[in-house]
Formats: structure tokens, sequence, C-alpha cells
């Protein structure tokens, strides 16, 4: 018995634009795939998944890991497919049946209020997923305020979503983010810990009562620092409206570009707060998933030597 010998059908269909495979012994798609199409390439053939191309069963999968068992059909579907639009300010860095993990830029709307009307990445994001299925839906987790950037997630089922929100803090085992601040911050680390309250006008802050609103705790560390400015790496023990950008200003060093909390400088033209780091366990699978995104350059640019003048 030869066990590296893998047992792989002839095509059942062999039209132009389908080709149609039975499978004949346990194997992961994106290897299934490979095999039969070889002369593709590893990132073609994750094209072809991610435009909604491959099927199993007649259902459309795009997971790559997808488990296949022998007796079942893998359809690819070589036509044109419907043409998806362009998405703009987001970029999705990991999609499965439940969830959207995405990084967003500064200036898009999470999700739009009842009095605003603009392109938000919910409403690109359910374009995306009904270009597939017409019925689909996303489901907001939790959000970034419109100059955050960074990493964020989406459900796509209410029970998902719900799952996620009624275990968030047993769920997310690591939220962290950078924050440009003005000023040097004389102590290295610390932690911030207020009672968050909301005006009239939807403005937090921290009151001077204790259990007078929602607890928030917010960590800190410096990353780099100069008279001017400090990079901050930020880790949130809670998760509340506006919580770092209110203990920054607490700390008598708010959020550069953030004059709602009282900056008064917008040297990177931004407010210079980044969502780095999300990591979870999966909804459905408990699956340990993290997801870093970069530092802005923008964040840096406050610490970088100034170019020599030329002569």
């Amino acid at each position: 018995m030869h066990k590296n010998k893998t047992n792989y059908s002839k095509p059942k269909v062999n039209r132009p634009n389908i080709s149609q495979y039975t499978v004949k012994e346990p194997t992961e798609l994106l290897l299934f795939l490979l095999h039969k199409h070889s002369k593709l390439g590893r990132n073609s053939v994750k094209a072809l998944l991610a435009r909604g191309q491959v099927s199993v069963n007649d259902r459309v999968v795009t997971e790559y890991n997808c488990p296949l068992e022998p007796g079942q059909t893998v359809t690819i579907r070589k036509d044109k497919v419907v043409e998806e639009p362009p998405i703009v300010g987001l970029t999705i860095l990991h999609e499965d049946e439940d969830i959207i993990v995405i990084q967003k830029e500064a200036g898009l709307l999470s999700i739009a209020s009842p009095k605003e009307n603009e392109m938000t990445a919910y409403r690109q994001l359910t374009a995306h997923v009904r270009i597939k299925d017409p019925g689909s839906r996303i489901f907001v987790v939790h959000r970034l305020d419109r100059d955050t950037s960074g990493v964020m997630m989406f459900a796509k089922s209410e029970r998902v979503q719900q799952l996620l929100q009624n275990s968030w803090q047993d769920t997310v085992k690591e939220r962290t983010y950078v924050a440009l601040v003005e000023g040097k911050v004389k102590k290295a680390e610390g932690t911030i810990s207020s009672w968050l309250k909301e005006t009239s006008t939807l403005k937090m802050y921290s009151s001077h009562h204790p259990n007078d609103g929602l607890h928030a705790v917010t960590h800190y560390k410096t990353i780099q620092s100069n008279s001017n400015f400090t990079l901050l790496g930020v880790e949130l023990e809670t998760g509340r409206k506006n919580q770092i950008r209110v203990h920054m200003q607490d700390l008598g060093h708010p959020i550069v570009g953030d004059k709602k909390y009282g900056s008064k400088s917008n040297v990177i033209r931004r407010m210079g707060l980044h969502a780095r780091v999300l990591a979870f366990m999966h909804p459905a699978n408990g699956e340990l998933l993290r997801f870093e995104s970069d530092i802005p350059k923008s964040f840096l640019s406050p610490f970088r030597p100034p170019s020599p003048r030329s002569n």
C-alpha cells in the first residue's frame, strides 16, 4: 500500500468554464485545488476562493482549510463572476463564515449614526458579503472612532454577535493600541483607573466620585519620546467609549489631533490613535486568532532626526 499516493478523481464535468471533481479521500480544500491546478500557483488558487468561484456540494466556500470528505463534489467556475465594488478605507484581514476582521483607516466611520448617510465600513462589508449571498448581513461587535485606525471585527450573524458581546471580556485576550500624545510622559509606564460618564453633548469624562459611572482601566507604556511628544503602547482592561482619549487627557497628555479632549497640536493631520493588536478566541471553534497591524508611519515622524540641509 502506497500511503503517499494521492487518489483524486478525474473531472466529472469538463466544460470550458466549469471543472467538477469528486473527492476520493479526506483532505483540505486548498491542498485539493493546488493538486488539481498546480500550474495556477498558490496565489491564483486563493484568488479563485476569494472571488467565490469554488463550491463544495453546490455551496460556495472561501475558507482555505475547509475539510473535504470522500464523495463530496468540488466545482470550480472560471467564468466571469460579479465584480465587487472597490472597498475604500479598509482592508479585510480575515474572513470566515462567522466573522470578518478588518484594518480600518482613519477617517472612515465604522457605522453611520441615524443622522449620517455616508460610506462606512459596515455598509461596504454588507455589500461585500451580499455578492455571494444576497441575504447575508453584517453585525457590529465593537467600534473604532472615525479618526482611529486599526484592527476591528464584525460578526456575520446575530448569534455570533451576541456570543462575542456577551463574553467579550473572556473572549478577547489582547487589545492594544498605540497613541501619539502631546508632551513627554514622565512616568515610563502606569495605569489609569476612573469612572466614566457622558455629558448631554455626548462627551465622556472621568467622575471624581467612585462608582459614579462605568469603571474604566487603561494601562500604558512608553515606546518612544522626546520633549514634545510621546508614543505610548496602550492596553485596555475595559472597553468604554472614548476611554483612551479621556484617560490621556486625565494624564495631562492628550492625544495629538484630538481637539475634543484637549489637544493643541495636529502635526500628523489626523488623530494619533491606532488599534494595533486584536487577539481573541474564535466564537465557533475556540481557536486563538491574533491580528497585528503596523504603527502608522506618521506616528513615528515626530521622533525622526531632521533631514540635513543641503548647501
